[in-house]
């Protein structure tokens, strides 16, 4: 008793009463007092995003790879960053989402870790990587939280052995949201990036195969390029979020890609353009593009660096004590380009 009377005093004085703890996928609450609630600084978890479906409040995603584009969504207040296997085509320039491997993949979903301390982070599970059988798909799903730092996972498709595998990765204590409509990964199949749902029998199934995930525990599903009936249909027979990507505005939430709706590069998908739905919110890859240009044109006419930029110095006796050791060492041509420099800087700064 003694025992458990330190116990409970020292976790009282360690989160006043409440252990902290910033996973995700960590309950608010438990028989063993659980985190604080969480603060708009804190990760946001499963709970927080089902009371946000619950009160009809859109919930907002965005692809993203990388430590730099982690820290823009976390200060955003996005609720979701997603580490998709369009990577491969977005960063690695493949055509296809299909090559990228799931040590490339635990590379990005490490990176976005670092950098975004608020965002629920998922990680898709590679082609590849969890087709074979139930216990592929949970040892991976079980590296992407382990080494890649996310809070759940994202798998594709709707066939009995994706359904089967949904479940298995459930079971096994993990967070998962499944993707139906198009699956970039089953273009083999679809016959290239296509839209789906088009006609009754493809609409029929998009809803099916959402019904069938939500019914082995995914806590989410990603509707993807299909007509907005049939996402709104998916969305009101589903009692957990939808997320649409080019599915209309009648899902529970939203996602793009990070680099498309900045407008930062022409993606690969859908022959070599940004996606017809993507919205660009800004033109950033222009004003790379004209940095870029401005910067080769100053390294080729000599005005960067300039004074400003050049920041470090020498105090005059050092100077000269240089160039007589460069001296010393036969290096008269290097002596000379010293005193030169520090010449040349001495009077540029004199005029400024």
């Amino acid at each position: 008793m003694a025992f458990l009377h330190r116990l409970s005093k020292a976790s009282s004085v360690a989160g006043g009463g409440r252990l902290i703890r910033r996973l995700s996928n960590v309950p608010e609450n438990t028989v063993y007092g659980g985190p604080k609630p969480q603060t708009s600084n804190q990760r946001t978890t499963l709970n927080q995003l089902r009371q946000k479906y619950k009160k009809g409040e859109p919930i907002t995603v965005v692809t993203a790879y990388d430590y730099p584009s982690a820290v823009h969504l976390d200060t955003a207040g996005i609720d979701i960053c997603l580490v998709g296997d369009s990577a491969s085509m977005v960063v690695h320039g493949h055509d296809t989402t299909l090559p990228i491997s799931l040590d490339e993949m635990l590379v990005h979903c490490r990176a976005v870790a670092r950098g975004a301390t608020r965002p629920l982070l998922v990680g898709d599970l590679p082609f590849g990587t969890y087709e074979t059988s139930t216990s592929q798909a949970v040892d991976t799903a079980v590296r992407v939280l382990k080494e890649g730092g996310m809070d759940a996972i994202k798998l594709e498709g709707g066939s009995p052995s994706r359904i089967t595998a949904a479940k298995a990765i459930v079971e096994a204590g993990i967070a998962v949201i499944g993707h139906v409509g198009l699956t970039p990964q089953a273009i083999s199949v679809l016959g290239g990036f296509r839209p789906q749902g088009r006609n009754v029998a493809s609409a029929v199934k998009v809803v099916e195969t959402a019904m069938a995930l939500q019914e082995v525990g995914c806590f989410s599903v990603v509707l993807e390029c299909v007509p907005a009936p049939v996402a709104a249909a998916a969305t009101s027979a589903l009692q957990i979020p939808t997320i649409g990507i080019g599915a209309g505005p009648f899902c529970s939430g939203q996602v793009l890609v990070y680099h498309d709706l900045l407008g930062m590069l022409q993606h690969p998908h859908h022959a070599k353009v940004t996606p017809k739905f993507c919205k660009q919110y800004a033109r950033v890859g222009d004003v790379i593009n004209k940095a870029l240009l401005e910067y080769k044109e100053e390294v080729t006419n000599g005005t960067f660096p300039g004074p400003s930029h050049t920041p470090y110095k020498m105090n005059p006796k050092d100077e000269n004590a240089f160039t007589t050791e460069l001296q010393k060492m036969g290096l008269d041509a290097a002596a000379s380009a010293a005193t030169e420099a520090a010449a040349e800087l001495e009077k540029t700064n004199t005029q400024q």
